[in-house]
């Protein structure tokens, strides 16, 4: 009999959503996905594409801000702020054109997976 817990298996899934985020991050930023998950802030570059990347994974994937927090290492309370941080920077018609497509490529990954909206990563 199989004895795989299901509660695991959504938070492996929820995990996986938020490494595809950093992952496409990090190669649009052109920056190593390691230095996205150092535990300290890191040069202004890093923090701003880790911002980044746990917008995407909260919004692409629907995980909740304390699940991004896990996922990155950081408190909910910074994934917040990153979060309204990045909404704000939409106003700017190049940083709205880069996260849009960004957002469709994911999104896109994520149907692929045939997960329906709210659905766990």
């Amino acid at each position: 009999m199989n004895n795989i817990d299901v509660g695991s298996d959504i938070v492996l899934q929820e995990a996986a959503g938020a490494r595809l985020a950093e992952a496409v991050i990090a190669a649009a930023a052109k920056i190593p996905a390691r230095k996205l998950r150092t535990t300290n802030r890191g040069r202004q570059q890093i923090a701003a594409a880790r911002q980044r990347a746990m917008y995407l994974a909260h919004v692409t994937f629907g995980l909740s801000l304390t699940r991004v927090g896990i996922c990155f290492g950081r408190d909910r309370t910074t994934v917040r702020h990153a979060c309204a941080l990045v909404e704000d920077s939409r106003d700017d018609p190049r940083c709205e054109l880069g996260l849009s497509a960004l957002e469709a490529a994911l999104l896109a990954a994520r149907s692929s997976l045939s997960l329906e909206p709210g659905e766990a990563v």
